[in-house]
């Protein structure tokens, strides 16, 4: 397992543009109530990759989906969200109204829509999927879910540095790193898509 999961990944996540919706929803917070925030959506980011990587092919023998036909459909997923991150957009889905609401209603914030969808959406959790079929080890498996650890402590730090990260970057900055990850992330997703392609369609690989 190398290192090329931990970048899709943080590129996907990509908590630096994240980072101005979480001054939003938590403007108003006491800095005990933005603590407990931060902690709840780091470790939220956490369990949806780990629980992603661990069950994640059972649920696709479940519904007999085949890895080729999800790595093709993960894979324009992954391109779809990298247009929108060169767009200076967040990767994942914003979240609607109704989601927003309900949102509002919580005395958190940290689950949705701070974790899903806008750190770990569809486009995380399909990845995470994707790179766990390559696992062929307990270990390598093991590292795919560390990865996991590696995103929330970074989710943690930047929202911890959120204020100071906005002044510094401000949103010209976070809008530029916004778009280099999204470079990064279309080049995954055409690699993504080209492996399922040729699994589906052996003599594209001839």
């Amino acid at each position: 397992m190398d290192f090329k999961p931990l970048v899709t990944l943080l590129a996907i996540v990509n908590p630096l543009a994240i980072v101005p919706f979480f001054i939003h929803y938590t403007h108003d917070f006491s800095p005990a109530q933005r603590a407990r925030t931060i902690r709840i959506s780091a470790f939220s980011s956490f369990v949806v990759i780990a629980s992603c990587a661990l069950l994640g092919l059972h649920i696709l023998e479940f519904f007999s989906i085949s890895l080729a036909s999800f790595q093709v459909g993960g894979g324009m997923l992954l391109l779809t969200s990298a247009l929108s991150m060169l767009n200076a957009q967040p990767a994942e889905a914003r979240t609607n109204a109704e989601e927003m609401q309900d949102s509002s209603a919580r005395a958190s914030i940290a689950v949705v829509p701070l974790t899903i969808p806008l750190l770990t959406g569809p486009a995380t959790m399909s990845t995470v999927v994707i790179y766990a079929e390559k696992a062929k080890t307990f270990w390598q498996l093991s590292t795919l879910v560390g990865y996991g650890v590696v995103v929330a402590l970074a989710t943690a730090l930047c929202f911890t540095l959120a204020e100071p990260i906005a002044r510094i970057l401000g949103k010209t900055g976070i809008n530029v790193m916004t778009r280099l990850m999204g470079l990064i992330l279309a080049a995954l997703a055409v690699e993504v898509m080209s492996d399922g392609l040729i699994k589906l369609f052996p003599v594209l690989g001839g």
